[in-house]
């Protein structure tokens, strides 16, 4: 993502400028090209709210069905059986299977776990030092997947592993668009070890989510009922390893370099924990860690006097839809009161996400913990990594000191 010497707009999503900071470049977009096409790498990409709304509702134009990266938009290699690599009805069929996980009520009763865990790698992480540690190395990239692996039912010596793997196939240097032979390396080790466990758990049933899915029944298009095979189920605890571990990671980190730019801000969480959740809100919008998701069309789609042709991959990008000055005024301004109307930085309509509340749950206790723990702290800024990978944006590494 660059703008060129003669001032024309250019969107590059593997490049450092967007791996650092996207968000002039999609005010640019949303002024200049609200619907853009990069020639280099074939794709179009929407940026207003409205079009990212409207988009992610409208599964018979913009489809799911050839992936969510522009690496398996562009290929010819068969889909995996992901439920957010699908359209109704099996996208219906599939995620009622793990919906009543993700119930407001199931949420609300997993809160003693989280805060077990959470609290039990925050005390491990002051542990270290007693004064400095580092929030996303130490702490926010090691709670999500312990939490989310645990309720699949994944043994522990084995949970933080599924980080390292998912870490390494995300990654990107710039300019590549596709998956390392590192990252495919990890992903089969991810694959095997998810398929071991489901054969394990056909002998041995327990209670979690990967037992569940073994058991549970789904019609299928020719109306027969059969329970799930092995590649669907892996599938599914790939998925919800992957999305549980990845999210909060990136939302606890950018948490902490928020309120150190902004401590008027970090004060108001300070002087009331009610305003925790909202603070949790705005930093969804103003730094989504989930940046954008890919679509594929179906058939032509006009926007703005532009046609996007059938058979295009659209980048739909949350992250300038979340900054939009026609829905959010002063839209770069971080303000824990604000009202943030449709946010959709867990993504809308059918694919929003389904283990939203569990995340918000997350990183409201893991800011309420640094509001006790870690009143005041400073980041670090020579310390300071974002991480390169598709799709995803936020921090590797956030270093604090804490003072008294």
């Amino acid at each position: 993502m660059t703008t060129t010497e003669a001032g024309a707009l250019e969107f590059d999503p593997f490049s450092d400028v967007f791996f650092n900071d996207p968000y002039p470049t999609y005010r640019r977009l949303r002024d200049e090209a609200p619907v853009y096409h990069n020639e280099k790498y074939g794709f179009y990409a929407l940026t207003r709210h409205q079009d990212v709304a409207d988009a992610l509702k409208n599964h018979e134009v913009f489809s799911s069905s050839r992936g969510v990266e522009l690496s398996m938009m562009t290929s010819d290699e068969p889909v995996p059986p992901l439920i957010i690599m699908m359209d109704p009805p099996d996208h219906n069929r599939m995620r009622v299977l793990v919906s009543r996980v993700f119930t407001p009520r199931a949420v609300q009763a997993l809160e003693p776990m989280v805060r077990e865990v959470i609290t039990e790698f925050f005390d491990q992480a002051l542990a270290k030092d007693g004064t400095s540690f580092d929030v996303v190395h130490d702490f926010s990239a090691l709670f999500p997947v312990e939490i989310i692996t645990r309720m699949l039912g994944v043994p522990q010596e084995h949970r933080q592993n599924i980080r390292l793997w998912l870490d390494k196939s995300l990654h990107r240097e710039p300019g590549q668009i596709g998956i390392s032979d590192e990252g495919m390396a990890a992903g089969i080790e991810s694959g095997l070890l998810y398929y071991n466990l489901i054969v394990e758990k056909r002998k041995n049933p327990g209670d979690d989510m990967i037992s569940r899915l073994i058991a549970a029944e789904i019609q299928r298009d020719d109306g027969t009922t059969t329970q799930l095979d092995d590649v669907e189920i892996a599938g599914f605890a790939s998925l919800l390893g992957g999305a549980g571990a990845e999210t909060v990671t990136k939302l606890v980190g950018n948490a902490a370099v928020l309120f150190a730019d902004n401590p008027e801000q970090w004060q108001m969480v300070l002087d009331d924990p009610a305003n925790v959740p909202g603070a949790v809100e705005e930093i969804l919008r103003i730094h989504p860690p989930a940046q954008y998701i890919g679509r594929y069309t179906l058939s032509d789609a006009e926007l703005h006097g532009t046609t996007i042709p059938a058979q295009s991959p659209v980048l739909v990008i949350a992250g300038s839809a979340s900054r939009d000055e026609r829905v959010y005024e002063n839209p770069d301004t971080f303000d824990i009161h604000r009202e943030q109307g449709q946010n959709v930085g867990f993504g809308y309509g059918i694919h929003s996400c389904l283990g939203a509340a569990l995340a918000r749950m997350e990183s409201r206790i893991a800011i309420e913990l640094m509001r006790e723990r870690m009143p005041k702290f400073e980041v670090h800024r020579e310390g300071l990594r974002r991480v390169n990978m598709t799709n995803v944006a936020g921090f590797s590494h956030v270093p604090v000191t804490l003072s008294s």
